[in-house]
């Protein structure tokens, strides 16, 4: 089974029409750009893409209208039940699309492992062969453990790995206890404060970002000097490090549940004016964050052309 969990790999965004309707033609075009900058696909939906204010036809029309735009495209399945959640699997293997982020069960007994168990093997069951990875967050409510995964991958060969958003420690025993166990099982940074730590001490072999929506070529920067690094490059390695500590700032915004909000402004400030929309007419940043967000953005660009000129990098 080919894997396409590999490089780095935006979370899409789901852009607005003027009466706050998806905007697929704008999605299609942000998906293509990103592919011809350097990504290796594209996640959509995912948390980035606003899935739980998309209705299932939406979602899917997003889904099919990048796969015949010939956008490589993993497909998030997080629903509010198992039942929308297979549909989002069959619908990604009908349309042709190359893989399946899978989300745990949400709201209703999110806590049980029988539950998520059930959940994830008709998730799995529904597209056998389109490669999946489990989407690890805390903010899911369920931590996906080495045995319950093993056992998934004895009866799903097309559980391929893990996208781990926890953080270090979580990436650590992912690491430790589950894609170290099998040389065919792939772990991905599944967030934007945790890229060096990820490929250097995790051995992931690829980053799904959100910063990357609005900064694509400094992502992909700190993703190849990451990868270097893992290789035992010292000079990359401090590189690397230096990249991601002016970076944090703005990829930290990825942690919090304001970032498609923080994420969306940054790509308007790009020239990205069908981000500038939301489909609740109500979020918006605070005038005190939307201020911090373009502060911290003006200091990044200006100290990144500053230290790629310092080190011959432009």
């Amino acid at each position: 089974m080919s894997n396409i969990f590999t490089g780095t790999i935006p979370a899409l965004m789901t852009p607005c029409t003027p009466d706050r309707k998806p905007d697929f033609d704008a999605l299609v075009r942000k998906g293509r750009e990103l592919i011809e900058a350097g990504m290796s696909a594209v996640v959509y939906c995912g948390s980035m893409g606003d899935w739980p204010l998309l209705t299932e036809a939406e979602r899917q029309e997003g889904v099919a209208r990048l796969v015949a735009a010939g956008i490589p495209t993993i497909v998030g399945t997080g629903a509010v039940n198992s039942r929308e959640a297979v549909s989002h699997a069959a619908h990604a293997a009908k349309v042709g699309a190359q893989g399946l982020m899978v989300i745990p069960r949400v709201l209703s007994r999110g806590a049980s492992l029988v539950a998520q168990k059930a959940h994830f093997k008709a998730i799995l069951a529904a597209a056998p062969n389109l490669p999946s990875v489990i989407y690890n967050s805390p903010y899911y409510g369920f931590a996906t453990r080495a045995d319950l995964f093993f056992e998934l991958r004895g009866e799903h060969p097309n559980l391929i790995g893990f996208k781990e958003f926890g953080g270090a420690q979580a990436s650590r025993y992912a690491a430790e206890f589950i894609t170290s166990k099998d040389d065919a099982v792939t772990l991905m940074v599944g967030v934007d404060t945790d890229v060096v730590n990820g490929f250097v001490n995790c051995n992931a072999t690829g980053s799904i970002t959100g910063i990357g929506n609005a900064l694509p070529r400094e992502v992909l920067h700190l993703v190849a000097l990451s990868k270097q690094a893992a290789k035992g490059d010292a000079k990359a390695r401090r590189l690397a490090e230096e990249l991601e500590s002016a970076l944090h700032v703005l990829s930290s915004f990825d942690e919090g549940c304001d970032l498609v909000l923080y994420y969306k402004h940054l790509m308007v400030l790009n020239g990205d004016l069908e981000y500038t929309l939301h489909f609740n007419e109500t979020d918006a940043l605070s005038d005190s964050q939307r201020n911090y967000a373009e502060a911290q953005y003006t200091l990044f660009r200006t100290w990144y052309a500053n230290w790629s000129k310092e080190h011959n990098l432009a």
